[in-house]
């Protein structure tokens, strides 16, 4: 992680992300006087060259973005379900088991588990509404990158070796992630990834626009495996996708105002509804990491975990995940229960960016964890949401046909009573909405700062397994068992529990910060205005 904080007469603007390139690609676009969203979709790009197992031009995501003087607005380009119905017996669909070291998870993977792509329509539709400069001024730090190769990091190899299964799955993505020398040994720490066939791809984008993917060759090229490996999508699905542009929900807790992803995105209502469990609790006074405090944080997982499941059994909303059925009456019951009490790693990565005239800029995308496939001779990996178990609630081929999927994906931004604005999110899967809920509860109860905020210690419950991180007192987590018999004690801070980059500003946007979450390689950097001098 890095952490600058700079103070100067207006400043460019600030960035955080998960890979030094990613942010480095961004500060480039800030440096050229690009404005947040020239800056966060060069930064996307290059997570495709540089976090490619996380971004992907295959898979989906949003953007949360509030343009200086503007109403704010959500960019949906998550991926969507196929126009056929589902097939149970669509042979390009089978399991895989990654390995955490601390626990294992199965995914499933094959051509038949790839829904319709949005980040190529979501990346030119931001273009065309909020940038500033050429779409091959944007795309050249990651066209460079590509050809030149990036050293393979901790992370990103840690990563790899936990979805080795899905990077050996097929020829073409073991020939991408393994070592020229040894074919077939994943590169590790320190070894050069190139991937010239993604430069290529990237440029022709930058000349013929999504349509390339959409109505053109590309497109043809995947529906055609489709169609021989037991996929599910047309040319029909492929033209037919739209961005889709969303009122963001508004919540206000504590002295916060936040703007968070809605319907039929599950994870900004989940996180609302938990914040507002928490709010009926004075936890300020508890103390952080006490007792209390870690019963009415794991109460309130809990029963936003058993709304959701309710929620998603009445089905009200499209999608399949029934956000929408978290309803006042639901709200008011769950309330009254936590009156009554005592004070999956996903390929998902989070772009933060606030720029120097006030445009905000959240932007949350995800492959899943890759379905295996490679588009022949563009790079581009497909992603597997039709395989994700967190995605499919009402389990796998039972997705309704043409619906837009529902993601715990949850770009949020907010402004604090003293007139700050941030912009984060955070990858993590189930795990987004309970990090995304700990800072942000971290920062209103705890006055603690941004840096503290992200870097304290977290817990995540589910299916009544309490995953804590180290940090916790031993005879808190003693006494915790007697009300969570099952608990997880986790050796070192891991991405199991989110990375919630984050960019801040002050309500001058003259002083700015930046905090990368160490446990997702995030990096953080403030880009000064080289005509103004250190006041």
């Amino acid at each position: 992680m890095i952490l600058w904080i700079a103070e100067m007469v207006g400043p460019r603007g600030v960035i955080a992300a998960g890979h030094p390139e990613t942010s480095r690609a961004a500060q480039l676009i800030l440096e050229a006087g690009g404005n947040a969203y020239d800056a966060v979709v060069a930064a996307h790009l290059t997570a495709c060259v540089a976090e490619p197992v996380l971004a992907s031009l295959g898979g989906g995501g949003f953007l949360l973005a509030h343009p200086s003087g503007q109403a704010p607005v959500l960019y949906d380009f998550f991926t969507q379900t196929p126009l056929t119905p589902p097939d149970p017996e669509a042979a390009g669909f089978y399991p895989i088991h990654a390995d955490f070291g601390t626990a294992t998870q199965e995914f499933h993977i094959g051509m038949g588990s790839i829904a319709t792509p949005g980040c190529i329509r979501g990346l030119f539709r931001i273009h065309r509404n909020l940038c500033t400069l050429p779409m091959a001024e944007l795309a050249a730090p990651a066209i460079t990158l590509a050809r030149r190769g990036v050293r393979v990091n901790g992370l990103q190899a840690y990563i790899t070796s936990i979805i080795s299964p899905i990077l050996r799955s097929g020829s073409a993505i073991s020939a991408l992630f393994s070592s020229a020398e040894t074919p077939g040994r994943l590169l590790g720490e320190g070894e050069l990834q190139r991937m010239p066939e993604l430069a290529d791809t990237i440029e022709h984008l930058c000349r013929d626009g999504p349509r390339l993917f959409y109505a053109g060759e590309l497109g043809r090229r995947l529906v055609a495996d489709c169609e021989a490996e037991g996929g599910h999508l047309s040319m029909q699905d492929l033209r037919r996708y739209r961005v889709q542009l969303r009122r963001p929900l508004r919540l206000r807790y504590r002295d916060m105002t936040l703007l968070l992803n809605p319907p039929p995105s599950c994870g900004g209502v989940l996180i609302a509804y938990s914040l507002t469990l928490l709010g009926a609790v004075e936890l300020g006074g508890l103390g952080f990491g006490s007792l209390e405090h870690l019963r009415a944080l794991a109460h309130a997982m809990q029963l936003t975990g058993e709304a959701r499941a309710e929620a998603a059994a009445r089905r009200t909303e499209a999608g399949g995940a029934g956000c929408a059925g978290l309803s006042p009456a639901t709200l008011r019951r769950h309330l009254g229960r936590i009156h009554s009490h005592p004070r999956r790693t996903r390929g998902t990565t989070q772009i933060s960016v606030i720029d120097g005239v006030g445009n905000l800029a959240s932007m949350t995308v995800s492959n899943g964890e890759g379905s295996g496939y490679i588009i022949p001779g563009t790079g581009i990996i497909l992603n597997n949401m039709l395989g994700e178990e967190d995605l499919n609630t009402q389990g796998f081929h039972r997705w309704p046909p043409n619906r837009r999927l529902s993601s715990m994906m949850a770009p949020t931004l907010v402004w604090t009573a003293d007139g700050r604005a941030l912009a984060l999110g955070s990858g993590g899967s189930n795990r987004i909405r309970t990090a995304l809920l700990q800072v942000l509860s971290n920062l209103a109860d705890f006055r603690m700062s941004v840096r503290q905020a992200i870097h304290a210690p977290r817990i995540h419950l589910e299916h009544g397994l309490l995953s804590v991180e180290p940090g916790i007192a031993a005879e808190t987590l003693h006494s915790l068992q007697s009300h969570y018999p099952r608990i997880q004690q986790w050796q070192s801070a891991n991405l199991f529990f989110g990375g919630v980059h984050t960019a801040c500003a002050d309500s001058t946007h003259r002083r700015f910060e930046g905090v990368g979450d160490p446990r997702r390689g995030g990096v953080a950097i403030v880009v000064p205005n080289p005509n103004q001098a250190d006041p």
